[in-house]
């Protein structure tokens, strides 16, 4: 049994005309499980437009509504069924959507979530938190986690960025903040971007979808990561380029496949 998994900032929730973009490259490319972030308006009408999205793409949606920010989902492809779902918010500036289906290895637990934009140290908090509420084995947790992984060096990079956006990316020692990632390994999670993937994994700016406050830097903000024994099962992953994925959004998208045959 393999699946394939992606996660997808699509910014403001495709506004602007975008939405049909998003949809077309989801169809393509035809993920069994998709962690979307920034669905803005999504639960309005009694979520009227998750409905709508979710049956254009032939999927159910578990989405979780967002206090202060935007909300976040997770879509799930039949024949696989949601056996378990959770919509978190407190604790969270955007929100966390968990979905649970059964594999051949177990039972998936699949989080999609959106971390603090602006400010290191909730992000660090919100970081800590989810890593201590979906422990289970066969747990990946999805999303925009708007910080610099701890194994790359970030100074260069954040020189190119404006103050008001680069202060986003550093701690009280003006260097680069890295610990909301560095929180999810000390707890166990492994990127799977650093395990199967290839290239460079920049997630953010799109060429043609905006993300002025990315300007021209570059940056891996988007992650895949997963409890030890489904990182292992991990077989390939990469940030989706090219046609929609240009201009739907300021995120490039990134997928991973993973294999949940029966040990």
């Amino acid at each position: 049994m393999t699946l394939k998994l992606l996660t997808w900032n699509i910014k403001t929730g495709g506004s602007g005309g975008r939405l049909d973009a998003v949809v077309a490259l989801l169809a393509r490319e035809r993920p069994d499980i998709a962690a979307l972030q920034e669905l803005r308006d999504f639960q309005r009408h009694d979520g009227r437009r998750m409905a709508e999205v979710a049956g254009a793409l032939g999927m159910t949606a578990v989405l979780a509504p967002s206090a202060w920010g935007q909300p976040v989902a997770v879509l799930v492809r039949p024949p696989l069924t949601v056996t378990g779902r959770s919509a978190v918010r407190w604790r969270l500036h955007h929100a966390a959507a968990a979905a649970t289906v059964p594999t051949g290895a177990g039972p998936l637990t699949v989080v999609s979530t959106h971390l603090n934009p602006f400010r290191p140290y909730r992000r660090l908090r919100e970081a800590r938190w989810l890593a201590h509420r979906f422990r289970e084995p066969l747990t990946l947790i999805a999303g925009d986690l708007n910080s610099l992984d701890p194994d790359t060096g970030h100074t260069e990079r954040l020189a190119r960025l404006p103050e008001l956006y680069r202060r986003r990316h550093l701690g009280k020692d003006g260097q680069p903040d890295t610990r909301a990632v560095a929180a999810f390994a000390a707890a166990g999670f492994e990127d799977l971007w650093r395990r199967a993937g290839s290239g460079d994994g920049l997630t953010v700016p799109t060429s043609k979808g905006g993300g002025h406050e990315f300007s021209n830097a570059g940056m891996r903000l988007d992650y895949l990561l997963a409890r030890p024994e489904l990182a292992a099962r991990a077989t390939g992953a990469r940030v989706i380029r090219g046609d929609e994925a240009e201009s739907a959004s300021d995120h490039y998208p990134l997928s991973v496949t993973l294999d949940l045959a029966a040990a």
